[in-house]
């Protein structure tokens, strides 16, 4: 698994080698002037502490000396390129070298950060666009599985851990070693006696960084998911905040939320020792090994043997800097196991297959033309369910009205959301006009259908926007004539700023019945030739059902509808009425029949009736 994602997060990355080429460049630049800026370092302090006399003795040595060691002619390069006539002038070149090469090696050092940071926010942008694409990809069935918050912490919070660890960690881990390298060889350059004993520090501080980073991803996948916990009661408690508010839960909710923010403080805080102690640990190692190296190095000074003084401060600074890119490696390691444990849960959401898809050869449908058939249809939400459907057979022609009715729960919704293919039957088999919906483009499927629920989806934009949903350019007399036919111009004309006007999260700034006569507007304005209404008016009282009912018989005119009506007063015309009970089909006929014969449907009939009654008492 982990090989795995190492790849594919290699596969994102490497899209974008041009900037990848340019910031390795700039790094190997940085990471030269970087080592040169250290030895210089050493030549100032040197000079500064040395006669210059000496210097000069020391130089014209090297010049006229035989088998030259690599070391002896980075000196000779050194004092050609700053020992001047006099101590000021060497000082005044050096100061002035030491300066160049500084701002460049900073400025080289800006251009690889700026360019990584190119490649990190075009990646979190494409995982983001790709995982959001994929969740509307997926069916129905996904959603209802899985929690809204977790799947938003996903998308937002896990693509974050993923770019900062993937992004700048991947770079790190080509730079650092490079550093590394680099000046283990300049330290191997002055002693390599001295370089192995400095060398004791890396299996120390290696087997630090590995145990450390396992226990640290262990850790980054709990808080991955507690974090998309907390987002999910967030979400939960802001969309159902009447129903909070109604029942006085707002104490409930804040111990609940509490409860949950205090487990991700005691993960974090884990996670945080952790990852704080890897440094301490890798320094003190660091250290114990410089004073080491202080103490053979400065013995071997003062004996003159092995070592000079001006090597020895060379060697000395090199390698306190070598702990600084070591230190950096130690928590690159840390930030790729956070974003390791990321992105086994973002590769997971891609990995989901959906189930519902377009055939290989699918055909793509433009008109309805003769009638929609159910043959055997059974049906179960996953494999271990009961079954919800059980041998479903009916046709609705082109022109009908057919009406399903029954208890809640006997599979009256169910039916209607195999047709637009929001799922797909287990067994047996639904057609239109002769033909398999899974041999049809589910887009060309879905607009042949106009779908107005109980529950009316609204998005927090203009009233317009909502109506002309799904049909960009649409003029605005059109949408205008649509909500006429709805019942909704009046309403509109009387907000503040009519067509212009924010409905608000889920509608909210309208009342139940004004939202339900925009969703007819838009079903109006897709004109479509199939309908499905799902009990459109159940939740509404008297008056607005009234109202929303007329704009439902616009809306019906010529058109082929499957109307779930929970009020039977609302479906005695229809062409056909099937009776639906614990996912079968009992009763079948038109109103007068089905009354006739003193069954389930009568039964509801009167109840109805009792209920209406009671109602307008």
């Amino acid at each position: 698994m982990t090989k795995s994602i190492y790849g594919r997060l290699a596969g994102f990355i490497i899209k974008y080698w041009p900037y990848l080429i340019l910031s390795t460049i700039a790094a190997f630049i940085f990471v030269a002037l970087n080592g040169i800026s250290l030895w210089l370092t050493a030549s100032l302090i040197n000079n500064i502490l040395t006669d210059f006399n000496e210097l000069v003795k020391q130089n014209n040595d090297l010049l006229t000396a035989t088998n030259l060691s690599a070391n002896d002619h980075l000196k000779i390069w050194t004092n050609q390129l700053i020992l001047r006539q006099t101590p000021i002038d060497t000082l005044k070149v050096l100061c002035f070298t030491i300066l160049i090469v500084f701002v460049l090696k900073n400025l080289f050092l800006y251009i690889k950060n700026i360019l990584i940071s190119l490649i990190q926010y075009k990646l979190i942008t494409q995982l983001r666009e790709q995982l959001y694409e994929h969740y509307l990809a997926m069916s129905l069935s996904y959603f209802n599985q899985r929690r809204s918050g977790i799947l938003s912490s996903i998308i937002v919070n896990d693509v974050s851990y993923m770019r900062r660890a993937f992004a700048t960690s991947f770079h790190k881990l080509l730079v650092e070693p490079i550093n590394i390298l680099f000046m283990l060889g300049l330290l191997f350059v002055i002693s390599w006696k001295l370089t192995l004993i400095a060398l004791l520090v890396v299996p120390l501080a290696g087997t630090t960084i590995i145990l450390v980073g396992r226990s640290i991803r262990r850790k980054s996948r709990r808080t991955a998911i507690k974090i998309a916990g907390i987002m999910n009661i967030i979400y939960e408690t802001f969309s159902s905040i009447r129903i909070v508010k109604a029942f006085a839960m707002e104490n409930y909710e804040e111990r609940r939320f509490k409860r949950e923010t205090n487990n991700f403080f005691n993960l974090l805080l884990r996670r945080a020792r952790l990852r704080h102690l890897s440094t301490p640990i890798t320094e003190t190692l660091g250290v114990i090994i410089g004073v080491t190296i202080l103490w053979f190095g400065g013995l071997e000074v003062f004996s003159h043997q092995g070592i000079n003084a001006e090597d020895f401060i060379r060697f000395v600074i090199l390698m306190f800097s070598l702990l600084a890119p070591i230190k950096t490696l130690t928590h690159v390691n840390i930030d790729i196991q956070i974003g390791i444990a990321s992105a086994e849960r973002v590769f997971n959401v891609l990995d989901t297959e959906p189930i519902i898809t377009d055939a290989k050869h699918a055909i793509e449908k433009s008109e309805f033309t003769s009638d929609i058939t159910f043959q055997n249809v059974f049906f179960r939400y996953q494999d271990d369910d009961d079954r919800v459907l059980e041998d479903i057979n009916f046709t609705i022609k082109k022109g009908q009205v057919l009406a399903l009715v029954g208890p809640s729960g006997a599979g009256k919704s169910t039916i209607a959301d195999l047709i637009p293919r929001f799922y797909d039957v287990t067994d047996g088999s639904i057609t239109i006009d002769g033909r398999d919906l899974k041999d049809l483009s589910v887009k060309s499927l879905r607009n042949l259908m106009g779908i107005v629920t109980q529950d009316t989806l609204l998005f927090n934009d203009t009233i317009e926007a909502n109506i002309a949903y799904g049909l960009p350019d649409v003029p605005f007399d059109k949408i205008r004539e649509a909500t006429s036919i709805a019942n909704a111009l009046e309403f509109i004309e009387r907000q503040p700023n009519g067509f212009d006007t924010i409905v608000g999260e889920k509608g909210v700034k309208l009342s139940g019945g004004q939202q339900q006569r925009l969703a007819i507007a838009r079903a109006v304005l897709k004109n479509p030739p199939i309908l499905i209404l799902d009990e459109a008016t159940s939740s509404l009282d008297t008056e607005s059902e009234h109202k929303v009912q007329k704009a439902i018989e616009m809306l019906m005119a010529d058109r082929t509808v499957l109307v779930i009506a929970h009020r039977l007063s609302t479906v005695q015309n229809a062409d056909k009425i099937i009776v639906v009970d614990q996912g079968k089909i009992i009763e079948a006929g038109v109103h007068d029949e089905l009354i006739k014969k003193g069954g389930l449907y009568k039964q509801l009939y009167s109840v109805n009736l009792d209920h209406n009654a009671s109602n307008n008492m």
